[in-house]
């Protein structure tokens, strides 16, 4: 019996002329069965500070006003064992040079997802896998992203990779947790400092997974997994 997982993904900065040096990758997952459970919690925080339970955690709402709030859902992560956080960072984007490896950026994102995915994956378990919709392309990237996937773990029968789909992030608390965490480490490497409240949860963050998020964890770091990509030197051969 395969023991089920959902796994939450979204993305900043992806894309290869956005504003912002960094992009992030970043995927929040838990046992499937564990996933109401922790819908119904986050739903609670928001209404313990007076928001409706549909409200829609964001990483670009964090304000002020709304510290002891963001703070809080940040514990709530840490504090439940059941929930646990990987992240890919390119730090510079535009020094890549896609056609070195002779590829385009959209390759270049399913091998970053791949390298986001590919420490989560457990051979003898099935994992369902949401997007959140992101353009009129989405479609074509989760029929892509799980091609990809099934063909790099020779799943042809469907076993691991069960489901990839697209899903509205507001609709999904978890998928929410995600967006915040990935708001955070995207701007702590974009080295902005302008806000207050952002860099409060920063260090809540810091604090919480003790380690500095701008480097690399263990590869088998379970709660807070970070991997700061690095491109290879063409010219050295690496």
């Amino acid at each position: 019996m395969r023991i089920e997982y959902n796994i939450y993904c979204d993305e900043s900065c992806h894309l290869l002329h956005n504003t912002g040096k960094a992009m992030v990758l970043g995927a929040v997952w838990c046992n499937k069965s564990k996933r109401q459970e922790a819908f119904k919690r986050i739903k609670e925080i928001k209404e313990n500070y007076g928001f409706k339970p549909d409200f829609e955690v964001k990483w670009n709402k964090v304000s002020p006003a709304k510290t002891d709030f963001y703070l809080n859902l940040i514990d709530y992560f840490f504090d439940d064992d059941d929930l646990h956080f990987r992240a890919l960072v390119v730090p510079d984007k535009t020094i890549l040079n896609h056609a070195a490896f002779n590829q385009d950026h959209d390759t270049f994102y399913y091998k970053m997802y791949f390298d986001l995915l590919k420490v989560i994956f457990v051979p003898d378990c099935t994992y369902n896998i949401y997007l959140d919709i992101k353009d009129t392309r989405s479609q074509h990237k989760v029929d892509e992203l799980k091609s990809v996937l099934r063909n790099s773990q020779y799943d042809y029968h469907d076993q691991i990779i069960k489901n990839v789909q697209q899903v509205h992030s507001h609709e999904v608390e978890l998928l929410q947790i995600t967006d915040l965490l990935i708001g955070a480490i995207g701007y702590l490497h974009r080295g902005l400092h302008g806000s207050l409240a952002k860099s409060k949860l920063i260090n809540r963050i810091k604090e919480r997974s003790g380690y500095s998020l701008q480097k690399s964890t263990l590869y088998k770091e379970d709660k807070m997994n970070l991997f700061i990509w690095k491109p290879r030197n063409i010219e050295n051969g690496k």
